[in-house]
């Protein structure tokens, strides 16, 4: 089994993950910018627009469980606003969080796992498919990280680190909160998807663990749509 290090684990994707790759017998690094207090795994704090406390995450997780070979980049900040109103500043936060931490985090566990192999995880959002109102931000870091899966994939294939994106729907977690109307934000969400019901956090956790295990093996610069059917490409 592998170290793994899951960032963005104190949400309930993060949470939902960090506990399946648990249960596979992985032991884990839950990174958040608030500690997210799970039993079983290795809590650190680091904020992500902080190069140095990424580094720190990675040598602390190194020397307390072994060097990484499972990543899982995770974390997102999505503030919700029109595009022409959107600060230069803000902009700039998101891409630091949502994509150039997704970068960064990728460099170093790629050079942990070395020539050993291993396998990363990026998790990219439905609505880079359609684009969403005032998240341009948000939608433009998403659509990045499948860029960068790909990319990726290549360039780390001949140290056989397979790179992997997935990309979830609407998920019920806090996040929905930017909804002002959220029972009328649920009808939107089952009026397209093909499957009408919601999905489970567990129910992302299981294809990320399928992703980061041996059954994956020859699989890698993908990117698996987990959204019941919202988006068929």
């Amino acid at each position: 089994m592998s170290t793994a290090l899951v960032t963005g684990a104190a949400g309930a994707l993060g949470r939902a993950i960090v506990r399946r790759l648990a249960a596979d017998g992985h032991q884990v690094a839950a990174l958040d910018v608030g500690t997210a207090g799970l039993e079983g795994a290795l809590n650190l704090k680091a904020d992500l627009r902080d190069p140095a406390a990424i580094e720190a995450a990675f040598g602390e997780t190194a020397d307390r469980l072994g060097p990484v070979g499972i990543l899982v980049n995770n974390a997102a900040i999505y503030p919700a606003r029109p595009f022409l109103e959107v600060p230069l500043a803000e902009y700039d936060d998101v891409h630091a969080v949502n994509q150039r931490a997704y970068w960064l985090c990728a460099q170093h566990a790629a050079r942990q796992m070395g020539d050993g192999g291993g396998a990363i995880v990026n998790i990219a959002s439905i609505t880079m498919h359609g684009g969403w109102s005032d998240l341009a931000a948000y939608v433009a870091t998403k659509g990045a990280a499948t860029s960068l899966t790909r990319a990726l994939a290549r360039e780390l294939g001949p140290k056989e680190i397979r790179v992997n994106c997935v990309s979830p729907g609407a998920f019920p977690t806090a996040a929905e909160e930017i909804h002002e109307d959220l029972e009328a934000y649920n009808r939107h969400v089952l009026e397209r998807q093909a499957l009408q019901r919601r999905g489970t956090p567990e129910e992302l956790a299981a294809v990320v663990s399928f992703l980061t295990g041996p059954d994956a093996s020859f699989v890698t610069g993908q990117t698996i749509e987990v959204n019941g059917g919202w988006v068929m490409a």
